[in-house]
């Protein structure tokens, strides 16, 4: 298909960053953006709200649905569902974005925090994609070429990949793992379901937070938003297109953009911060 032309996302944490980055790619395409965030209130911290971003994707040529929603509350995401469906008409594209990050040891990891990481990352993945397969369902049999894109990583069961912050990879795995099986389960459906992340760490306002890391050694969420608009363009239907753990760079390098330094904070930058679990 040429885009997204009049297709609804339903996009997790797209009030800023990468989820706004993708909403943004979508709405200039003018698709249907569905932004469900916590945030409604500015905060100095991590500047953007669903408003606000709200304002941005219209701006952007697309229409925007600006949703409250902690995706933790199963209730609170079913309505954001049926909302979405009254606004729209329906949902093609669920991208699900929202994620908790703490990237402590296990002496360090307070079970309030453990909990939130799963119940946004992995729970929250798994309850968006269950709310949203009646509609996704309906997408296919209008042929209106649905996805389901996960931002989460590859599945590489490495140690080291798990020692330095067990209760951070675990969840974030756990959306890894709804992308494995839920790719299979959806596929007679004509629903595919892929996994999208980026080689380096990308500049965002809750990367910054973290201490120590080189935000001028980093790219911007625009590239995983391009590389996304790859992913939710492709023919749901053929198979080589669904259950993929897609790695940024790579995907865009196998449709001829090889030429990435637009997406640099800083013009001619060669070593970038890696990103973690990408082998």
């Amino acid at each position: 298909m040429a885009g997204l032309k009049g297709r609804t996302l339903f996009i997790t944490g797209a009030s800023r960053g990468i989820g706004l980055a993708i909403a943004k790619r979508a709405a200039a395409d003018g698709a249907n953006i569905v932004v469900v965030a916590k945030t409604a209130e500015p905060d100095v911290r991590l500047p953007g709200t669903i408003y606000s971003a709200a304002e941005e994707i219209r701006a952007a040529g697309g229409k925007a649905l600006p949703l409250q929603v902690d995706i933790r509350d199963d209730q609170a995401v079913l309505a954001a569902v049926e909302q979405a469906v009254l606004t729209f008409g329906g949902i093609d594209i669920l991208v699900n974005n929202a994620s908790a990050i703490s990237l402590t040891d296990t002496p360090h990891t307070a079970m309030k925090r453990y909990d939130l990481m799963h119940g946004i990352n992995a729970r929250g993945t798994f309850l968006c994609t269950q709310a949203c397969l009646p509609e996704l369902k309906k997408s296919a049999a209008a042929g209106r070429n649905p996805h389901v894109l996960n931002m989460s990583p590859p599945l590489s069961m490495q140690t080291h990949w798990f020692a330095p912050h067990t209760a951070y990879t675990m969840a974030k795995y756990g959306m890894s793992m709804c992308t494995l099986g839920h790719a299979g389960e959806f596929r007679p459906f004509g629903i595919a379901v892929n996994s999208l992340w980026p080689r380096t760490a990308i500049a965002t306002a809750a990367l910054q937070m973290i201490p120590g890391v080189d935000i001028a050694a980093c790219r911007k969420p625009e590239i995983l938003a391009d590389a996304a608009w790859l992913v939710l363009t492709s023919d749901a239907r053929d198979e080589r297109n669904t259950g993929n753990f897609h790695i940024d760079d790579t995907l865009l390098a196998a449709h001829g953009q090889t030429d990435l330094d637009r997406y640099s904070v800083t013009p001619g930058q060669r070593s970038f911060v890696p990103d973690f679990f990408v082998d």
